[in-house]
């Protein structure tokens, strides 16, 4: 419910909430030994045990942060050849081609990364294509791939478009044409567009199992040729709308250079963009990283994931245009500090403590804190400041008060992970669907997509007073989010001592195996996935931006939690995709 957002009357006697008083605080002696190696003692004079995640340490390290430079004569000399490549792109984007070619073109700038510097152009070249959309369609006849990249990429951008486009490649009896499986390339083009499917439509979902079959199928026979094989595999490892857009981005660069019809115009545009961008995300990471080794919690409450560097990550899988740089700095900070409260609920504070903390929170009150233990009083602090410093920014620009909102999404995300808490302590193991309905507020995306829309932009009154209609949009990300969670974390987290997870309340309440619990929070997956897809347009800016965000949490989660729990064991494939994605850039 957490986007569910009734506006409240904020106290205005609130003390300031200046960082000298989280200083004040943060200055206090720290009681008591590290959490992981020694007991503390209650008034008693018992010993008060807590629990231990013993997560891995931090991997990559101010110092460490502090030292991705890059060259800024060069970087103004790759700007300056961008600004002229792109003059040359428009020209081909505007220029009359087939439509095939043209459509090539946009995926092609999209998969690239570089779509964002020709928004409009594109907009502008779909729109036309959409205004005639049944002419532009029945001039592709019965060319698979074509039909289906045009109806891809509509429906990636916005633009509402029937799976009837597909009706001419179904026989008689309303399946699709056996015959369409020699056409190689098209049946490719149509399994991407397949997972762009709406609920209840059974042509999509048909077109889904009907590629994969056959594709799979190409791969087991080997009569592929080397590049065309390299992109299938791609392909049915993860499709592309599931896919975290800017790794693909990487891959595909990569991929494209190999190919016989490789653009060098386009190559080249995207090899300088993706390193400068990249440039640009390691000055934003520096001084992020400033603001929390400054911040010292994580030398202050060692029982929590210190992941500074994944998060920023997350950020760039949201939004890695230049132009958000505000929204990653925001978001890593809030990102950083849902991982100190998340980690104090689920392994460190004991029930006492969450609810006397659940109860601060919603009050929202900071001179209640006196009655929170000392690492809550920081976590408190630290949260309200935050909330606090977005809210005066947005009114000192645009004179509206967001913070109600915040407050909101914070009490409601700290009541979930106390709902969590009591199940645990408690032995308590829920029904699925009692579980759901707490685990996608508890996953903390509705107060990330919160903030998100609260501090676009292009936030206005009418925008601001309409947030709650987003609410279906939010859970279907949200579930998502914690459905690709569950299915790589609850193992372990089952053996650190958590409240069970969806698959083991499926199971419980079911009375069924793991693997059928695993494979029915695939089919969720999929079912959330189609609800996502059937509300993509947007009417104005706040909401093609929230709706965006919403799209690419879930796409983020996938990538982080398809080898296993990728955030709170970083050492594997994260590593290395952060490595490729904010370290080292393209050779040129």
């Amino acid at each position: 419910m957490s986007l569910h957002l009734i506006p409240i009357i904020f106290a205005t006697s609130f003390p300031c909430s200046s960082l000298s008083t989280f200083r004040r605080i943060a200055s206090f002696e720290h009681h008591g030994h590290h959490p992981r190696l020694s007991p503390r003692i209650r008034c008693s004079g018992q010993p008060l045990l807590r629990r231990s995640a013993e997560y891995q340490p931090n991997l990559w390290t101010n110092d460490y942060i502090q030292s991705l430079t890059s060259d800024h004569s060069m970087e103004e000399q790759n700007a300056a050849r961008i600004s002229n490549l792109e003059e040359e792109v428009v020209k081909l984007i505007q220029e009359e081609k087939e439509l095939e070619d043209q459509l090539q073109l946009i995926d092609h700038l999209q998969q690239l990364g570089v779509a964002y510097h020709f928004k409009d152009d594109i907009k502008d070249a779909l729109g036309s294509i959409h205004g005639s959309l049944e002419d532009k369609s029945m001039l592709l006849k019965d060319n698979l791939h074509a039909t289906a990249l045009l109806f891809r990429l509509l429906r990636e951008n916005g633009f509402d478009v029937s799976e009837e486009m597909f009706s001419r490649f179904k026989d008689e009896k309303g399946h699709l044409k056996t015959c369409l499986q020699h056409q190689i390339k098209g049946i490719l083009s149509l399994y991407e567009a397949s997972y762009l499917g709406k609920e209840g439509e059974f042509v999509l979902i048909e077109a889904m199992d009907f590629t994969t079959k056959h594709l799979k199928k190409l791969m087991e026979e080997g009569s592929l040729e080397p590049r065309f094989r390299e992109h299938v595999a791609h392909a049915l490892e993860l499709p592309l709308n599931w896919r975290m857009q800017r790794i693909h981005n990487r891959w595909f660069i990569e991929a494209y250079q190999r190919e016989a019809t490789m653009n060098p115009l386009l190559l080249e545009l995207a090899k300088l963009d993706f390193n400068l961008v990249q440039s640009i995300h390691k000055r934003e990471l520096r001084e992020v990283s400033r603001w929390w080794t400054d911040l010292g919690l994580a030398q202050r409450l060692p029982f929590f994931r210190d992941r500074l560097m994944e998060n920023y990550f997350w950020t760039v899988g949201w939004a890695f245009e230049p132009q958000f740089w505000s929204f990653r700095q925001m978001q890593t900070k809030l990102v950083s500090l849902i991982t100190v409260i998340d980690d104090a609920y689920d392994v460190y504070g004991t029930l006492d403590e969450l609810e006397l903390f659940t109860n601060v929170v919603d009050r929202w009150d900071v001179n209640a804190i006196d009655k929170l233990p000392e690492y809550m009083k920081l976590c408190f602090l630290v949260v309200f400041n935050m909330a606090n410093d977005a809210g005066y920014r947005v009114m000192k620009e645009k004179g509206l008060d967001i913070i109600p909102y915040i407050k909101r999404a914070w009490t409601d995300v700290c009541k979930s992970y106390l709902v969590e808490a009591k199940w645990y302590h408690h032995g308590c193991t829920p029904k699925i669907g009692e579980y759901l309905d707490n685990a996608w507020i508890s996953v903390s995306s509705p107060l990330l997509l919160t903030h998100a829309y609260c501090m676009s932009e292009d936030l206005t009154e009418e925008a601001l007073r309409s947030i709650c209609k987003y609410q279906d949009f939010a859970r279907w990300s949200s579930m998502l989010y914690r459905l690709y969670n569950d299915l790589a974390t609850s193992k372990a987290e089952l053996a650190r001592g958590d409240v069970s997870k969806s698959i083991q309340c499926y199971m419980h309440e079911r009375n069924v195996s793991e693997d059928v619990a695993r494979e029915k929070l695939r089919e969720m997956i999929r079912v959330n996935w189609r609800a996502l897809n059937g509300d993509r347009t947007s009417s104005s800016p706040p909401e093609e931006y929230f709706k965006r965000v919403a799209i690419n949490i879930p796409r983020m989660a996938q990538f982080l939690y398809e080898y296993g729990d990728g955030y709170g064991i970083p050492d594997g494939e994260t590593k290395n995709q952060v490595g490729l994605l904010l370290v080292q850039p393209i050779e040129l």
